[in-house]
């Protein structure tokens, strides 16, 4: 679904990204690891048309390059960016609806499944999303990014500061994505969340892809997580 080659990356003149190659496969999750700085985010923002960047990204065969991130997501991509970005003075319920592709019909995700998945939103449809906890935000991001049925969804960082009964929530959200088609690129620090789900895992060190491989493959290799994966 996805292919990205020999891809390289700006911010003005700092050059972050350095020849990176990777795909992403129907139906499959992708966990994204490396340490801070290592460029995983910068990559998903290139992915979306968000920094500069010169190489190959294909999806399903046609080229993103000078594409906008909202044509981008018009053809099947979704992004949940670190920040957790919501729109702070609308409520749970008007955030989902802003995310709803059309009219929502044919969509594989409806507003009974994300307040099944995190019945707390159900709680809070009505209450405005800037007065939402830090989990509930994330809860928020990523169903609202669901709701315009991406059929590949990019997730920086979703346990960041999250209590571990929520991480383990968002866990079994992301398997309940594979399990209906949806393919995932996960970026993550926790190795506990990416080698559980995970059906391959990559290892960014220094803006360039260190590790290819299977959690298997990933856990026998102690070079690999005492060099660039423990902090």
């Amino acid at each position: 679904m996805l292919s990205v080659d020999k891809l390289h990356a700006f911010y003005g003149k700092s050059h972050v990204l350095h020849g990176v190659g990777f795909d992403v496969r129907p139906g499959e999750i992708v966990a994204l690891l490396g340490r801070n700085g290592s460029g995983r985010s910068t990559a998903a923002k290139a992915i979306m048309g968000l920094v500069d960047w010169q190489g190959s990204i294909q999806w399903k065969g046609q080229s993103l390059a000078g594409k906008k991130a909202y044509e981008i997501a018009h053809l099947g991509v979704g992004y949940v960016p670190e920040s957790r970005d919501v729109f702070p003075h609308l409520t749970v319920q008007q955030n989902l609806l802003l995310g709803q592709k059309g009219n929502g019909k044919g969509s594989r995700w409806s507003f009974a499944d994300m307040y099944a998945m995190f019945p707390r939103l159900a709680e809070r449809r009505d209450i405005e999303a800037g007065v939402l906890s830090g989990g509930e935000q994330q809860m928020l991001t990523l169903c609202r990014t669901l709701m315009g049925d991406p059929d590949l969804i990019i997730i920086d960082e979703p346990t960041e500061g999250l209590a571990p009964k929520i991480v383990e929530l968002v866990a079994e959200y992301l398997t309940t994505l594979k399990e209906r088609g949806v393919s995932v690129l996960l970026i993550e620090q926790k190795l506990t969340i990416a080698m559980t789900i995970s059906d391959r895992a990559l290892v960014m060190g220094h803006g360039s892809i260190v590790f290819q491989g299977t959690p298997d493959e990933l856990r026998a290799n102690n070079y690999v997580r005492k060099e660039w994966l423990e902090v």
